[in-house]
């Protein structure tokens, strides 16, 4: 019997989630092991110490993930459920897939994979480009597009870090360049394809309510809170991951203040705008992360923190409503304000900071674990010998490059792939409504015509 085109949209979703999960439990069960308990008592307090300096810092990663960016993205007052289970998909969707092509490509030894908590947080930071990178087509994608970008995507971030870390030998230990600036530039390409030239009007569903409003503003403190531990959690324990916590607390606490400031000035009554304070607050954050465990004195941080609040808040202001109208770029989230903007800044302040540094101070604060494995330092001094100061400092400057054009062509192609009728587009009329994909009990005691099932269906069926 044919599936009704009504409901192939529906069914296709599970459908791909099910064979992934299946082929990924086929694969767990031939090439994925823990490795051997050790008889020896060095061995396991090393892997106890791992433990215990590194799961606090996971959970933290874990709660700004699923907690903090979740309630983020329900500043669209009709689509806070899809926001958020949406937003935990592709946390676990992702982080599974790049936990695969991970251990493939990089842990794949003698026909297994030896599975541990360092894996495992790798691939929860390649997740996390996915989660960003979607902001920009937030609310007008379905869960089957979202889910093959996070296919191209993780691959292709895996790629690029690798170049940038591994072969270049960039300082990244915040995950700027590697991940903020590379995701944010990915959604932006994905989301000038599918959208192409045409303009996007704003959506009567677009506009946030002061309950999602209130609720966005809740993510934000639980990220801004949390933040210092996605930072320094890669560092080594000891003076490095020290002067990293406290440089990021700087950074975000001048971004929190500089934000109020700036917004005030800007707009025209004087009021604060939450979008503003939502995103802004946390812009400090991005920017800190490349020079986070580099020695430098606290007023740089102070200062990096206020300038990447005074960029974000521009770029909301005045570059959002140009790109859209000039360019006809959609950026729903505003990702190239929050993580765009203050990560170029960012990766500009890791050039100055050191070029100004001498040549053994550069070369004592490369002491960060490389998320492609091993010690930063010593990717360095293997690929590059002795760079000096000026080498490593055109280094950062590829590391960018690189981040900005491999992102944005990767997301222009993906974008084009996107387009295909069969991942279920859904209709203009239906995008920022959770009732597209959720069974709300109020609007099932009380359905009326804007909600009403028969008016999915059959806007669905015109689309297929």
């Amino acid at each position: 019997m044919a599936v009704p085109p009504s409901t192939y949209p529906r069914r296709l979703l599970p459908l791909f989630l099910g064979l992934f999960q299946g082929a990924l439990l086929l694969f767990f069960a031939l090439f994925v092991t823990y490795d051997e308990p050790s008889a020896q008592a060095e061995d396991t307090n090393l892997v106890a110490n791992q433990v215990y300096n590194t799961f606090p810092f996971f959970q933290d990663i874990q709660v700004m993930l699923v907690v903090g960016l979740g309630l983020l993205l329900t500043f669209l007052p009709r689509y806070g459920f899809s926001a958020l289970t949406h937003n935990f998909l592709l946390l676990n969707f992702s982080m599974q897939w790049a936990l695969v092509l991970q251990g493939l490509l990089q842990h794949f030894h003698h026909g297994q994979i030896h599975l541990d908590l360092h894996k495992l947080l790798i691939s929860e930071f390649a997740a996390v480009t996915v989660l960003i990178s979607v902001g920009a087509i937030l609310g007008r994608a379905s869960p089957c597009q979202l889910l093959v970008m996070a296919t191209c995507e993780i691959p292709i971030y895996l790629a690029s870090e690798w170049v940038i870390v591994t072969w270049l030998g960039v300082l990244d230990v915040g995950g700027t360049i590697t991940i903020h600036i590379f995701s944010c530039y990915f959604g932006l390409g994905v989301s000038k394809a599918l959208f192409r030239a045409t303009q996007q009007p704003l959506h009567p569903k677009e506009t946030p309510t002061p309950s999602s409003d209130l609720m966005s503003l809740v993510g934000t403190l639980i990220l801004w809170v949390f933040w210092p531990s996605f930072v320094a959690v890669l560092c080594q324990p000891g003076d490095a991951q020290h002067r990293a916590i406290l440089n990021t607390l700087l950074a975000m606490s001048a971004s929190a203040i500089t934000t109020v400031v700036a917004s005030s000035l800007l707009e025209r009554d004087g009021k604060l705008s939450l979008g503003h304070l939502q995103n802004g607050s946390l812009a400090g954050g991005v920017a800190i992360g490349v020079v986070a465990d580099m020695t430098m004195p606290p007023v740089a941080a102070l200062a990096l923190g206020s300038l990447s609040a005074v960029v974000c808040v521009f770029g909301f202001r005045f570059l959002t409503p140009l790109l859209r109208r000039k360019f006809k770029l959609l950026d729903q989230c505003g990702i190239h304000n929050l993580h765009g903007l203050p990560g170029i800044l960012g990766a500009a302040a890791s050039v100055l900071a050191i070029l100004v540094a001498s040549k053994d101070t550069s070369r004592s604060q490369s002491s960060q674990l490389s998320p492609a494995g091993g010690n930063a330092s010593e990717v360095v001094e293997g690929q590059w010998g002795d760079r000096g100061v000026g080498g490593q400092a055109l280094c950062q400057a590829a590391g960018l490059a690189v981040a900005v054009g491999a992102s944005l062509l990767a997301g222009l192609l993906t974008g084009a792939a996107l387009r295909l009728p069969c991942l279920a587009w859904p209709p203009e009329r239906l995008c920022f409504d959770d009732s597209l994909y959720f069974k709300i009990q109020d609007q099932a005691e009380s359905p009326g015509p804007d909600s009403s099932a028969e008016e999915g269906a059959l806007a669905l069926k015109e689309q297929v």
